[in-house]
């Protein structure tokens, strides 16, 4: 888990769409966390994942911007964008599994070359008849 120092994130609060009656016009719900990913101190593996996976939402200036609208109260919005922070750092913290390299064995390159020989075999018998 990386630990997210409160100086590196921003929130600001903005009125939100959907539903919610006047309380959408009037209230300002919707949470937007603005996370500076250069004060995390990330690996460079890591911050190299984050770019991927945050895609446009991770500006030119190294500021990660998640919107959470999804609830009607500014806590539980500013909960959510949180978690989702939370859960996008620990995605872009896990390695992918290395390849393992393989290599066919000598009688697997013998059954191959048997069966082009075969098939090599049958198209040639599908040629026009001669009649010698």
């Amino acid at each position: 888990m990386i630990p997210v120092p409160e100086e590196a994130i921003e929130e600001r609060f903005l009125a939100a769409t959907g539903p919610g009656g006047q309380n959408v016009n009037k209230v300002a719900t919707a949470c937007q966390l603005r996370v500076n990913v250069y004060a995390l101190g990330l690996h460079p593996e890591t911050y190299r994942r984050l770019r991927v996976l945050a895609g446009s939402r991770l500006t030119s200036g190294g500021v990660l911007v998640l919107t959470a609208r999804r609830y009607r109260t500014q806590e539980a919005n500013r909960a959510d964008a949180r978690e989702r922070l939370a859960e996008l750092l620990a995605r872009a913290e896990e390695r992918e599994a290395r390849r393992v390299k393989t290599r066919p064995s000598r009688a697997a390159k013998a059954r191959r070359v048997d069966e082009k020989k075969g098939r090599s075999a049958v198209k040639a018998g599908r040629g026009k008849v001669r009649l010698d």
